[in-house]
C-alpha cells in the first residue's frame, strides 16, 4: 500500500493571461504535515482549492488519498476536510447546531453524529458553550468551531488555508496546538498554508516555499536552513543609530550582498557572501559615515531562506484574481454523502 497521501504533478492553474499556479510537483505522505509558505499571491490558497476538488486545474495533474481530483473528485471529498481562509459557519445557529448542519451533509446518522460531537467539543475544550450561538463567540473560540466543522467527517487529509489569519496571540496559540494534536492524536495528514515563518517552523515536517505560482524550495525546515549555513554567505545584524537610507543603500549595492532588510530605524540585517564579507561590510559603512554600535552573527531563520532564494521579503504581495469555485455547497464544497 502507498505511503502517499497526496500527489500533484505539473499543477497548473491559470486565469486568462495570469498563471496563479505554474506547473508545481509534489508529495504529502501520510501523517505528514506539509507547509506551503509564501506570500499573498503566491499560489498557496489556489493550489489548496484544486487539491480539495474546489478548482479545476488548468493542467497537470493531482491525486488525493490515491483518487484523481478531476476525475474522482467526490471520492476525494469523502476523504478530506477543509478549513478556508474565510470561516464556513452560521452565526445564528448554536455550535452544535453548526456541527450537524455540516454532519449531515455526509448523511451521517443522528446517533452517530451526536457522540461524534460531543467528542469534537471535548476534543477542543467547548463542550460548556455548545449550545450557544456562534455569534455570542470570540474569533478564537469561532476558529476552534470551524476547524472541527473540518473534522465532522473524519478525514484522512486535512486542508488548512491561513487558519491563524487575524487572531491574537492566545488563540493563535491554541490552534496551533491544536493542529498539533489532531496530527498526532489522529494521525491526520495536513497540508497547511501560511505565510507565518514561525508558525511553519513549528508545526511542519516539510515546507514549501511558493513563489509567483512555483515551489521554489522544498525540504525540512533544518535542511532548508542549511542552504544558507551550507554556503558561504553569513548574516550579520548591525545596530547602528544614525542609520539612513543612504547608508542602507550604499551597503544594498555591494556585489558580495545577498539582501538587507530593516526591522527598525536603527538595526539592518544583511546577508552577505564571501570570507572577507565582514571587512568589506564594516569598511562601508565607516565610509558612509555610520556609528556601529553593536554587530550579531546570526542564525538562520525561514525568513533568511525565503531571501536568499526568491531576493525579496515575503511580506511583499502581490494582487492575484479571485478563485471561482466549481463545485456547489458552503465556500463550494460539497461532500459525498457517506458514514466513515
Amino acid at each position: 500500500m502507498s505511503d502517499v497521501a497526496i500527489s500533484a504533478v505539473d499543477l497548473t492553474k491559470k486565469f486568462g493571461d495570469f498563471t496563479a499556479v505554474d506547473h508545481v510537483s509534489f508529495e504529502v505522505k501520510k501523517g505528514e504535515i506539509m507547509g506551503l509558505l509564501g506570500p499573498n499571491g503566491a499560489g498557496k490558497s489556489t493550489a489548496i482549492r484544486m487539491l480539495s476538488t474546489l478548482s479545476l486545474p488548468s493542467g497537470g495533474k493531482a491525486t488525493v488519498a490515491g483518487f484523481d481530483v478531476v476525475k474522482q473528485d467526490a471520492k476525494v471529498r469523502e476523504h478530506v476536510g477543509l478549513v478556508s481562509e474565510k470561516m464556513i459557519m452560521y452565526d445564528e445557529l448554536t455550535a452544535r447546531e453548526n456541527l450537524k448542519l455540516f454532519g449531515k451533509l455526509y448523511d451521517i446518522p443522528t446517533d452517530v453524529l451526536d457522540k461524534r460531537i460531543g467528542k469534537l467539543l471535548e476534543f477542543v475544550r467547548m463542550e460548556q458553550w455548545a449550545d450557544h450561538r456562534i455569534d455570542t463567540f470570540s474569533t478564537g473560540m469561532k476558529q476552534r468551531i470551524n476547524v472541527i466543522r473540518a473534522l465532522v467527517n473524519q478525514p484522512e487529509i486535512l486542508f488548512l488555508d491561513e487558519p491563524t489569519l487575524g487572531l491574537d496571540p492566545q488563540s493563535t496559540a491554541e490552534i496551533r496546538e491544536l493542529v498539533r494534536r489532531i496530527n498526532i492524536e489522529n494521525g491526520t495528514t495536513i497540508i497547511l498554508t501560511t505565510h507565518m515563518m514561525i508558525e511553519a517552523d513549528m508545526l511542519c515536517d516539510r515546507i514549501g516555499i511558493m513563489d509567483h505560482g512555483k515551489i521554489v524550495a522544498l525540504d525540512t525546515s533544518a535542511n532548508l536552513k542549511k542552504r544558507i549555513t551550507g554556503t558561504d554567505t553569513t548574516l550579520f545584524e548591525f545596530e547602528i543609530p544614525n542609520l539612513t537610507q543612504g547608508i542602507v543603500s550604499s551597503v544594498k549595492s555591494l556585489g558580495s550582498v545577498k539582501s538587507v532588510t530593516q526591522d527598525d530605524p536603527t538595526h539592518v540585517k544583511v546577508s552577505s557572501a564571501g570570507a572577507d564579507s565582514f571587512d568589506v561590510l564594516i569598511d562601508t559603512f565607516r565610509k558612509d559615515g555610520a556609528q556601529i554600535r553593536t554587530v550579531r552573527n546570526l542564525e538562520p531563520t525561514l525568513e533568511d531562506v525565503f531571501l536568499h532564494i526568491t531576493g525579496h521579503e515575503v511580506r511583499d504581495s502581490v494582487s492575484k484574481p479571485s478563485t471561482p469555485a466549481h463545485r456547489g455547497g458552503p465556500n463550494g464544497f460539497r461532500p459525498k454523502n457517506r458514514v466513515r
